[in-house]
C-alpha cells in the first residue's frame, strides 16, 4: 500500500492518537463530491460525511455543518441553531479555519475549533464515511463516533 500523503497521514495521526481503529484510505480516483465518495467506498449516499463551512454573519465566525450525502443544508435552521444567521464561506476561509482544500475537508483535526452540527440522518446508519484532509481520501467509522470525535449537536439540517 503507498504512503498517504501529508495531509492524509494528518487524519491519520489523529485517528490513532485518540485510540479509533479507523484506517484512512486514499485512493487514486476522486472523492471530493458525494456521489464519488459513495462509488469509492461502496455505499449508501446517505452514508456520506459532507463536511460544510458557514460563516456566522454578524460574528464571522466558523460553523461546522456535518451533512448526509444527499441532504442540502437550510441555512436558516442551522441560523436558528447558531444564535445568528450564516451564509457560505469562501474557498479561502475555509481553508484558513479548517487547513484542509474544499471537497477534502475532514470532520477532524480542523485549525480552529468551532460549532457542529450534526445531520440527524446518520443515524440511520450504523457506519458512516468522512473526508481525511484530501479529496481522494476517506474514511469509516462508526456513526457514534462522529458525535464522540467532533461534539457536535446532532439537529434536523434540511
Amino acid at each position: 500500500m503507498s504512503p498517504l500523503s501529508s495531509s492524509a497521514q494528518k487524519i491519520q495521526n489523529i485517528l490513532t492518537e485518540y485510540g479509533y481503529p479507523y484506517e484512512v484510505v486514499e485512493h487514486t480516483e476522486s472523492t471530493r463530491t458525494a456521489q464519488e465518495a459513495a462509488d469509492q467506498a461502496g455505499c449508501a449516499l446517505g452514508q456520506i460525511v459532507k463536511s460544510l463551512i458557514f460563516r456566522g454573519k454578524a460574528s464571522g465566525k466558523p460553523i461546522l455543518v456535518l451533512a448526509s450525502g444527499p441532504n442540502r443544508v437550510n441555512e436558516k435552521r442551522i441560523g436558528e441553531f447558531a444564535g445568528e444567521a450564516i451564509g457560505k464561506a469562501d474557498a479561502d476561509f475555509v481553508r484558513a479555519v479548517t487547513g484542509f482544500a474544499i471537497g477534502g475537508v475532514p470532520p477532524i483535526g480542523l485549525t480552529e475549533k468551532m460549532e457542529t452540527f450534526i445531520d440527524e440522518d446518520f443515524q440511520q446508519h450504523p457506519s458512516v464515511w468522512a473526508a481525511a484532509g484530501t479529496p481522494n481520501a476517506i474514511f469509516e467509522l462508526r456513526t457514534e463516533d462522529l458525535q464522540k470525535m467532533t461534539g457536535g449537536r446532532i439537529v434536523s439540517i434540511k
